[in-house]
């Protein structure tokens, strides 16, 4: 096995002595040339501007901060979920801890049948929820939560996941931006991954959504191309909402409501440092289906329900189509064009295949350690998070194949079969009711 391993190696720097320059570049070009500039070298030049007016942020954050607690609005924090009563508490704990303190919130439960209705009755008799709202059939998560939002009080609404659990100035961060501009109407939070230390499988979630997340969408952000509010942790001014009718019942609504918000000519801003943990699949198969169902949402709405974005019109606008299209080419399209190279250099390097990827392996090793170098410099809790960099030889094959490989399965299937609209993730009335509206 070590004589194998040693004629390989003897093989691969017989190989690299005779690249060069120019033949590395024409053969990682895909690395070089699209993945490098957009999530490295843009990302760089991003935070260290930021980094550069972080006293001049402070001080509109400050002033911001001032706005807010003289305002003192209600805030509505509503959280639609079936089954979650395990993680209720936790949440509630999170959020009686927080510095803004105005604030109400409404549980539904969108028909569990495990113990939540019990958990939740409890917390409502010891008054630590507001209201608690029981769906005795499954709406789904739409529908829970526009139940929510039509009872609530508050001036603005934060949305929250029920496995949810919050920093203690997260509320008080998301809300803000809103008093920084009054065109801002939707605010995302920053949602990482609480259970990152379970498996390998959650850590390398957890590094995916510090670059992609909390690194990535300050970028867009910056940018004013920032396209999707989580559904884990997003706010969201009432009196907006209401003039939409709230959420469009179906898989996708953070990303569907973000749309109907920049289409109505209002800005959406990520706060990165509103902060909510969140729980992450452990196994495999079901992070699988959980990336399959996300990547379905894209075509279904930038590339259905929202394209007209993407057209001329009386209300178009650069910065929404740069938004959709910067989403659609490196989320979908280069997708396929990945795929194409990789066959591509299957067909012209076949003798020297293992080579080839091994070396573009060891490129794109090199690229995610500097981008873990972005990661320590956005992050607030970078010493706790410096400890993931142990996964970062795993990354290459988790983001450039895995990742990858599932986006382009399940675009497929919604571009041809519309596989959405039959997900056992919603109710079936619930995709009965997309099939007409799409009809």
């Amino acid at each position: 096995m070590f004589n194998e391993f040693f004629d390989f190696l003897d093989t691969f720097v017989t190989y690299l002595q005779h690249l060069s320059l120019s033949s590395i570049v024409n053969t990682y070009w895909f690395l070089i040339f699209i993945e490098l500039p957009r999530y490295y070298i843009v990302e760089y030049a991003v935070m260290f501007y930021i980094n550069l007016h972080q006293k001049k942020m402070q001080k509109l954050k400050k002033f911001a901060k001032f706005r807010l607690y003289k305002d003192n609005p209600l805030i509505s924090v509503i959280v639609p979920g079936k089954n979650e009563g395990q993680h209720i508490y936790k949440l509630v704990k999170s959020l009686a801890e927080q510095t803004y303190r105005n604030y109400e919130v409404i549980i539904i439960d969108d028909g569990s049948d495990d113990f939540t209705p019990y958990i939740c009755a409890d917390l409502e008799k010891a008054n630590l929820i507001d209201k608690y709202i029981r769906m005795d059939v499954r709406g789904g998560k739409a529908s829970a939560a526009n139940m929510g939002a039509n009872v609530s009080k508050g001036k603005y609404i934060v949305h929250l996941d029920a496995d949810s659990s919050l920093d203690v100035d997260a509320i008080e961060n998301i809300l803000l931006p809103f008093y920084l501009d009054d065109k801002i109407k939707g605010v995302g939070g920053c949602v990482k991954v609480r259970n990152s230390q379970k498996t390998i499988c959650t850590s390398l979630q957890a590094i995916e959504y510090l670059k992609r997340i909390q690194v990535g969408r300050t970028v867009t952000s910056f940018f004013g191309i920032y396209h999707i509010i989580s559904g884990a942790f997003g706010a969201f001014e009432t009196k907006t909402l209401r003039t939409f009718g709230f959420w469009d019942v179906g898989p996708g609504l953070d990303g569907d409501i973000t749309q109907k918000l920049r289409k109505a000519g209002y800005r959406v801003v990520f706060a990165n440092d509103a902060i909510c943990m969140t729980n992450v699949p452990t196994k495999w198969y079901k992070l699988f289906h959980q990336r399959i169902r996300w990547s379905r949402s894209l075509v279904r709405f930038r590339l259905r329900k929202h394209i007209d974005i993407l057209l001329p019109n009386k209300n178009w606008s650069f910065l929404n189509w740069l938004s959709n299209m910067e989403s659609i080419m490196y989320d979908c399209v280069l997708n396929f064009v990945w795929g194409f190279y990789v066959i591509n250099l299957m067909w012209k390097f076949n003798e020297h295949i293992i080579e080839v990827v091994f070396l573009g392996y060891f490129i794109r090793l090199c690229f995610n350690f500097f981008g873990f170098g972005l990661i320590m410099i956005t992050s607030e809790r970078a010493r706790q998070e410096f400890s993931l960099i142990r996964f970062m030889p795993l990354m290459s094959p988790y983001s450039g194949y895995f990742l990858r490989i599932v986006r382009s399965i399940a675009q497929l299937q919604e571009f041809f079969f519309f596989r959405s609209y039959d997900d056992p993730w919603n109710p079936e009335k619930t995709s009965r009711y997309a099939k007409l509206e799409r009809k």
